[in-house]
């Protein structure tokens, strides 16, 4: 059990820097997903679509596990009157397992772990930007169920969620009083349908707001940077979710096309920083002969970050948090090298978003490679 617990730890932690894309979320989990831009509401991606739909698991002809993983390379510079300067977190590996089984003809169940989301920049040594560092980490850990029966499936994924908060800054040569890394564990689930008559699938999926509390953190920042009236807590809840999809089959061909809205604007720590809510949109295409598949996808949504009448508020979503990244542009394949062994890759690029709030201008662009091998058994 201790092993068990310093793995998943250490998996959680590798997480880490910013790779935020809609809002502090990742477009989608695992290779397959991504890509496709992220689409997984209608088209099942196997094991994958724990958290995507988890009906969809109910795809898998026996038992499937993958292992993978993504780079993600940030690129954000800020300027905060003295001109630009660049965040050294500018590297991250997210990890992503997922297994599904079929335990009878109607009944599917699995277990995985991912990093799902996160955020963070760098500007230790720089003499600018209030020297300030972030770092927000999530992980989920799932136990995916799903039914289904005549074209018509169910699933839900109950969820633990782990996460982590980190702030330092230095503010007119007042160092930061945050103590350190905040951690904590909350619950929530997602749960989806789907239906498939003849080529096409329809998709809806719901995600439960998460509420993390990262004691010391929030609270203590923003009373530093004179928002103290303002009575901001250590709170920050990962928001609801709400999707819907479609698929449709053309011989070996597929699209997809996926929206949901994030409601960033109801969702505590978040609306205290008057982020608003996204409508994403993404579209996805797969093509699937013999042993291969190539996949293409965009994924995108305005950025939840607006101009705010606080000052202070936009230096600190822009300098700290900068979710600023809208379009996405993804391409993928896989191969199998035999019947029960495949390798999938994937490639996102989302072009420099540039922004400037108030006194506040950040640059942002990401890349991300993904890479994972799946297991039939």
């Amino acid at each position: 059990m201790k092993s068990n617990i310093k793995l998943i730890t250490a998996l959680a932690v590798v997480s880490t820097s910013l790779y935020a894309t809609n809002g502090d979320h990742l477009i989608g989990i695992g290779a397959k997903s991504l890509g496709m831009a992220g689409t997984g509401i209608a088209i099942s991606h196997g094991a994958e679509s724990a958290l995507s739909n988890p009906a969809l698991i109910t795809a898998v002809k026996g038992n499937e596990i993958s292992f993978g993983g993504t780079m993600f390379m940030p690129d954000v510079q800020t300027n905060t009157g003295s001109g630009f300067e660049q965040s050294d977190a500018d590297f991250s590996v997210i990890p992503a397992v997922s297994l599904a089984m079929k335990g009878t003809d109607n009944f599917y169940w699995g277990v995985g772990m991912w990093g799902t989301a996160g955020m963070g920049v760098d500007y230790r040594g720089t003499g600018a930007n209030s020297d300030m560092v972030t770092n927000l980490q999530l992980m989920q850990f799932g136990l995916p169920l799903a039914y289904t029966d005549n074209g018509f499936s169910i699933g839900i994924t109950p969820i633990l969620q782990y996460g982590s908060l980190d702030m330092s800054y230095n503010i007119g040569g007042a160092p930061s009083k945050t103590k350190g890394v905040a951690q904590d564990l909350a619950f929530g689930y997602t749960v989806g349908t789907a239906y498939t008559a003849s080529d096409v699938t329809l998709g809806l999926v719901y995600k439960s707001p998460i509420k993390m509390t990262y004691d010391g953190q929030i609270s203590v920042a923003t009373g530093q940077f004179g928002l103290g009236a303002l009575g901001f807590t250590d709170v920050l809840e990962q928001p609801s979710e709400m999707g819907a999809g479609i698929a449709y089959e053309m011989g070996r061909s597929v699209i997809a096309l996926d929206y949901k809205r994030i409601n960033w604007a109801s969702a505590a720590g978040y609306k205290d920083f008057g982020w608003k809510d996204q409508d994403v949109f993404a579209i996805g295409y797969q093509h699937s002969q013999d042993a291969w598949a190539i996949r293409a996808g965009y994924n995108y949504a305005k950025s939840p970050i607006v101009n705010n009448a606080n000052g202070t508020i936009n230096m600190l979503n822009l300098l700290g948090f900068p979710a600023t990244v809208e379009s996405h542009y993804a391409v993928g394949g896989s191969y199998s090298f035999t019947k029960k062994t495949s390798v999938d890759v994937a490639y996102v690029y989302a072009p420099e978003a540039s922004d400037t709030l108030g006194n506040t201008s950040t640059k942002h662009s990401q890349s991300a490679l993904s890479m994972q091998v799946t297991f039939d058994f």
